[in-house]
């Protein structure tokens, strides 16, 4: 490790800004490792590690702590809590890390944050834990499934409940696996400056691991068939699966995956605009929009202008795409991506989705309504959301896309599309808000509807819906 910074201090500055200051968690990682981009890379992946995986395992970690202090987790001082929460996690994820390094570094941490008189507390716990620590016993699943679950996946109570009432036991269990299966990036291809095979050349050459999502699906499929061959009742289920797995590799054919790369800034192709960060699930928004050529498109919510430089593109430097988003910070970030991306055909534009624009009135091919939601499909890349989420504020949250809809509806074109998509798994927010605008607008129809449950390494869980606007000419 440097001489120069401690990097578990960093990952403790970090958690306490998401977990006592409320900072969103992606915000915090990236403001330490912009700061201290002298970092090596051994040193940036071990920083991320254990601040996501501390994040992405602490309800397990917070069960544990209980079992061997006297002091509960949720009466210890913030910085004593932070810092025996990622020593957990080092502890049981960090096999390269010696436990007595990790209790030691522990002890000297709170000592340099002036908790003096807490060392021994803290020394004794995490030695007490490093003994025992396999000893550990999960809440029986027969006879607690939710607090079961809800441990062994660091999921929130009222989250398990809400899922196992809207899918299948055996779907829960493998959606709350996958949110903690380490995925690779999805990234889209500008297929207006280059091509996916040149881009994959010009990503290897610069050391990136790249895969498609053809070779995912393939993989699978072999993964799929041996477990088939063990209980050949399921092979229905598994081939449905594959099917799924092919459909959406065909429907991003400017999808790739990639890994094993330092920082994502640094790469000359990111530089250049060659490609964009993106989810799969994400990028299938704009296929199943297909924009014609000369199309009008307006997107609503549109911050950081993902799915608007998709259509961009798709649009190959015809019509004009509208990016629009409440606040300044946000339009500068659709900005900032436009032009990295180097597009002529979009444009930036501050606005508020829930204030209806006369002028705009029956204008757009195409409206791309991708609102602000739970955002529960996305735990696996942002685990605080978790946290951060309630029963209320999702219902709040159902309202106000509700709200949105309404309005933005009034832009579609007759014969438009109205595209609705969010990145959660909430039946409230998806299917059911679905079922709402229909029968207050009869004059959309419904094309189709897609729940996608999150999958390992390969998607986040995500909802699309494709409405159409009667013509009536």
């Amino acid at each position: 490790m440097t001489s120069e910074v401690n990097l578990r201090e960093l990952v403790l500055d970090a958690l306490l800004a998401v977990t006592r200051d409320g900072e969103y968690s992606h915000i915090a990682l990236k403001g330490i490792l912009d700061k201290y981009q002298y970092l090596s890379k051994q040193e940036r992946s071990f920083l991320t590690r254990v601040f996501e995986g501390t994040l992405e395992h602490m309800i397990w970690i917070d069960y544990v702590i209980n079992q061997f202090s006297n002091v509960k987790v949720n009466k210890m001082k913030p910085v004593i809590r932070t810092v025996l929460r990622s020593s957990v996690y080092e502890l049981k994820y960090m096999d390269a890390v010696p436990a007595g390094a990790t209790c030691n570094e522990a002890v000297k941490l709170v000592q340099k944050r002036g908790f003096h008189n807490l060392k021994g507390f803290v020394n004794g716990v995490l030695r007490n834990i490093s003994r025992n620590l396999e000893n550990v016993e999960l809440p029986v699943k027969d006879v607690a499934p939710v607090d079961h679950l809800s441990v062994k996946y660091s999921m929130p109570e009222w989250i398990v409940v809400e899922w196992m009432e809207q899918y299948p036991k055996e779907n829960v269990e493998e959606m709350l696996a996958a949110f903690q299966t380490e995925a690779p990036t999805g990234i889209r291809v500008n297929t207006s400056r280059i091509s996916r095979d040149e881009l994959v050349k010009i990503l290897e050459d610069e050391g990136v691991t790249v895969q498609t999502p053809e070779n995912i699906a393939i993989q699978a499929q072999k993964v799929i068939t041996i477990q088939a061959q063990k209980d050949a009742a399921i092979q229905v289920q598994k081939d449905a699966a594959i099917q799924a797995q092919k459909d959406a590799a065909i429907q991003v054919p400017d999808g790739l995956f990639i890994s094993g790369y330092d920082h994502l800034g640094a790469l000359p192709s990111f530089q250049k605009g060659l490609f964009y960060v993106q989810d799969m699930s994400s990028m299938m928004v704009s296929h199943l929009a297909a924009p014609k050529e000369g199309d009008h498109v307006l997107d609503v919510c549109a911050a950081p202008g993902g799915k608007s430089i998709h259509m961009a593109e798709l649009l190959k430097g015809t019509g004009m795409v509208e990016a629009r988003d409440l606040t300044p910070n946000k339009v500068e970030l659709i900005r900032e991506n436009i032009r990295r991306c180097r597009l002529s055909n979009i444009k930036a534009v501050q606005a508020d989705a829930r204030l209806l624009r006369e002028e705009d009135i029956e204008t757009a091919d195409i409206v791309i309504a991708d609102l602000p939601c739970s955002g529960l499909g996305v735990i696996g890349r942002k685990p605080d959301i978790k946290y951060k989420m309630t029963r209320e504020k999702q219902k709040e949250l159902a309202a106000l896309q509700q709200e949105i809809l309404h309005t933005v509806s009034h832009y579609v074109k007759p014969g438009g599309i109205l595209m609705y998509s969010t990145c959660t798994i909430n039946r409230e927010e998806n299917e059911e808000n679905v079922s709402r605008f229909l029968q207050q607008h009869p004059e959309f129809h419904l094309e189709l509807q897609n729940q996608l449950l999150p999958e390992p390494g390969r998607q986040d869980g995500f909802f699309i819906a494709r409405l159409k606007k009667e013509n009536h000419e």
